[in-house]
């Protein structure tokens, strides 16, 4: 329970108080992950299930009597989509096993000065091509992702928090957002990393060939 917002936009401004005496006492929290939902009906400890419908089932009316556990199933199942960023960290994956294979630092004796020097030879150039196109591609699905959750959970809880207004408050997960965005620019970094990599090894075999 919170004061409402009343708006001249308002045909009714009654039906607050309708909602209002619908909730009652109900304080019910409802979570939503990319793989299920948590459901706190009464300030105590959670119950999580990928399953709405054995949440809904420990669950009295008097608890959820807006229903918000199905409605929670159905952002979820309608607007959640978590496949593309499991594309992304699989690409993401071979491009970490391709970098792998670039040679590491190793010794080789000078002939005409008599000592050891330190050499890292160049990659294989096709090698970091693959590695450049799969991490650029992983990256866009990443953006893709993230702003698609990001622009969608705030449109969903904009909408049930004006529906239930002055009963149900809704918000976006801070830590979610933040995590999707921050691996969207680790994987940016990653990618110009690669690009700059490529583009001055091929300035370094110009300027030898000259």
């Amino acid at each position: 329970s919170y004061t409402p917002t009343y708006d001249p936009a308002q045909v009714d401004p009654g039906v607050t108080a309708a909602i209002a005496n619908i909730v009652g006492r109900a304080q019910l929290e409802v979570r939503v992950g990319y793989f299920g939902l948590c459901v706190n009906p009464d300030g105590g400890s959670f119950l999580c299930s990928n399953n709405a419908t054995s949440l809904a089932e420990q669950v009295s009316v008097d608890q959820d009597p807006l229903n918000l556990i199905w409605v929670a199933s159905t952002f979820k199942d309608s607007i959640v989509f978590p496949y593309l960023l499991i594309v992304a960290i699989i690409l993401a994956f071979v491009t970490f096993l391709l970098l792998a294979t670039f040679p590491g630092w190793h010794e080789e004796h000078d002939a005409r000065t008599g000592s050891d020097i330190d050499i890292k030879p160049f990659p294989s150039r096709p090698v970091s091509q693959v590695a450049l196109a799969l991490i650029f591609i992983a990256s866009i699905f990443v953006l893709v992702s993230v702003l698609w959750q990001h622009t969608a959970s705030v449109a969903a809880a904009t909408i049930a928090q004006d529906l239930g207004n002055g009963s149900v408050k809704s918000g976006v997960g801070t830590t979610a957002m933040v995590l999707g965005w921050f691996g969207f620019a680790l994987f940016i970094v990653v990618t110009i990393g690669l690009l700059v990599m490529i583009l001055s090894i091929h300035l370094l075999d110009k300027l030898t060939d000259e």
